[in-house]
C-alpha cells in the first residue's frame, strides 16, 4: 500500500530539504543550533502553557504519576533541551569524517567518509523533549526529521515544532527541515513507516507495544529502541553500601525512564541478614518489592508481592522493583539471558573474575561494572542529545548519537585507471 498523499507530500518536501542539508557547512549548522537554544528559552512561557493544556488533558484521563512525568516540560528541563542543543553544536560534525581509506596498488586511493541517512522519521510517545533532541541530532548530522509525536503531547509538540522551523527560515533553510505529522490517528504512523522511497530510516521510541508495532509493520528501514528491563546484580563479594547506593539510584532516581533499574538479582552466597538488609533499603525508599514469596521470606523479607512472568519479562517505570535470588554469575547471566530487553545490566562486585565474567557474557548495549544503570544515557556519554538507546546489533548499538545518524559512502580517485 502506498503512503497517502499528505504524507508523501510531506516526505518529498523533507527529501528536498535533505538535499540541502547534507552539504551544509558545520559553522551555518552550529548557528541554527545555537539560536535555536536561545528561542526555546525565550519562548518558555508559550512552552509551558501548551505543556500545563496537555498535562491538565492527561490527568483528566487517569495518568499516573510516572506517564505524567514523562510528559512534563518544567523549565529546568527546557533549560536541560537548550543546554542540549549548545552540546550538539559543540560535538564535532560527522558528516564527511573518513572512517577507513588506503591506496591500492595500482593508485587508486580509496576513503570510506559518512554521509547523513537523509529523512529520518521519529515516532515517539509523550517526552515532548524528544523534538527537540531529534530536531538538534538530525540537523547536525545532515538529516531532514519527520515526527510524529503522541496526541498526548500534541499541543506542546506543536509548539515546539513552530519556534524550531521558525528559527531555520530565519537563517535561510528550509522549514521542512524538521515536521510534524498529524496524530489524531494511527494511520499517520502506518503512512511513515511504510513510505518507502520517501523516507530512509525510522526510529520508534515509547513502549514495548509502540516498537513491536513499528517494527513489525514496517517497510522503512528501523532502528529498533528497546525498553529497559535493566537488571542490576549484587554478588557476594560487593561493598554492600555502595551496591545499595548504586541499586537505589538506578531504580529511584527517576523512574519514568528506560535506564531504571527493573530487577534485582542477589547472589544466594550473600548473607541472610546483607539480602534482608537490600530489601529494607528498597522498600525504605518506597519502593515496592515483587518477587517469590517464599524465597524471600525465608531470609526474613516482608510485604513480599507475589510476581509472576510479566514482574521478570517488562517495564515497572514506577516505584516497583523485581528481586529474585540467583547462583553467582552463572545465576545472574542466565535469568538476564531469559527476561532481559537488552538494554543495560550492572553488577556490583570486587572480585575480578565475577566483573569480567559479567562484562562477557551478558548481551546487552550496555554493561555498567560497578556503576547504576541509570548512566547509559546519550549526556552522560557525552554525546550532548540522544534519539534513543538501540538494542538491536546492525548499524547502532546503545545511545543513538551524532555517528549513528549517518551511513558512508567510498569515493575513489583515481588518474584514469581501467580495470583489467
Amino acid at each position: 500500500m502506498n503512503a497517502p498523499t499528505d504524507v508523501v507530500a510531506m516526505a518529498k518536501a523533507a527529501k528536498g530539504a535533505a538535499v540541502h542539508l547534507a552539504t551544509l557547512p558545520a559553522p551555518v549548522k552550529n548557528a541554527v543550533l545555537v539560536a535555536a537554544a536561545e528561542a526555546l528559552i525565550s519562548h518558555s512561557d508559550d512552552i509551558e502553557r501548551a505543556n500545563d493544556a496537555d498535562l491538565e488533558a492527561a490527568r483528566a484521563a487517569g495518568w499516573n504519576h510516572a506517564l505524567l512525568d514523562r510528559l512534563s516540560l518544567t523549565p529546568a528541563r527546557i533549560e536541560s533541551m537548550a543546554a542540549g542543543l549548545r552540546h550538539v553544536a559543540d560535538r564535532e560534525d560527522p558528516v564527511g569524517q573518513i572512517v577507513r581509506g588506503r591506496t591500492l596498488d595500482n593508485g587508486l586511493v580509496m576513503r570510506q567518509v559518512r554521509v547523513p541517512l537523509g529523512v529520518v522519521g521519529v515516532v515517539y510517545e509523550a517526552r515532548p523533549n524528544v523534538t527537540v533532541d531529534v530536531f538538534g541530532l538530525t540537523l547536525k548530522s545532515g538529516n531532514a526529521a519527520l515526527l510524529r509525536g503522541s496526541k498526548s503531547a500534541r499541543q506542546t509538540n506543536e509548539v515546539l515544532t513552530g519556534i524550531l522551523q521558525d528559527v531555520v527560515e530565519a537563517h535561510g533553510l528550509p522549514r521542512q527541515t524538521v515536521q510534524l505529522l498529524g496524530c489524531e490517528t494511527h494511520e499517520t504512523v502506518r503512512d511513515l513507516v511504510t513510505a518507502r522511497g520517501f523516507v530512509d530510516v525510522v526510529i520508534p521510541r515509547g513502549s514495548a507495544r509502540l516498537i513491536d508495532a513499528v517494527v513489525s509493520s514496517a517497510t522503512v528501514p528501523t532502528i529498533e529502541t528497546g525498553t529497559g528491563n535493566c537488571h542490576f546484580y549484587i554478588d557476594a563479594s560487593a561493598s554492600l553500601d555502595s551496591a545499595i547506593a548504586m541499586l537505589l539510584n538506578g531504580k529511584t532516581r527517576r523512574v519514568s525512564v528506560c535506564n531504571a533499574t527493573e530487577t534485582a538479582l542477589l547472589d544466594a552466597a550473600l548473607p541472610d541478614p546483607d539480602k534482608l538488609r537490600i530489601v529494607e533499603a528498597l522498600q525504605g525508599a518506597g519502593v515496592a518489592v515483587h518477587g517469590d514469596v517464599d524465597k524471600l521470606s525465608a531470609f526474613g523479607a516482608r510485604d513480599v508481592i507475589a510476581a509472576d512472568e510479566a514482574d521478570w519479562a517488562g517495564e515497572y517505570l514506577s516505584m516497583d522493583i523485581a528481586v529474585a535470588v540467583v547462583e553467582g554469575v552463572d545465576g545472574a547471566v542466565e535469568h538476564i539471558a531469559r527476561w532481559s530487553t537488552g538494554h543495560t545490566e550492572a553488577i556490583a562486585a570486587r572480585d575480578a573474575f565475577a566483573l569480567r565474567e559479567f562484562a562477557q557474557r551478558v548481551d546487552s548495549a550496555a554493561v555498567m561494572l560497578n556503576a547504576s544503570t541509570a548512566f547509559t544515557d546519550g549526556e552522560q556519554f557525552g554525546m550532548g542529545a540522544e534519539i534513543g538507546i538501540s538494542t538491536q546489533k546492525l548499524h547502532a548499538r546503545g545511545p543513538l548519537g551524532l555517528p549513528e545518524l549517518t551511513s558512508t559512502k567510498w569515493i575513489l580517485e583515481g588518474t584514469g585507471q581501467t580495470r583489467p
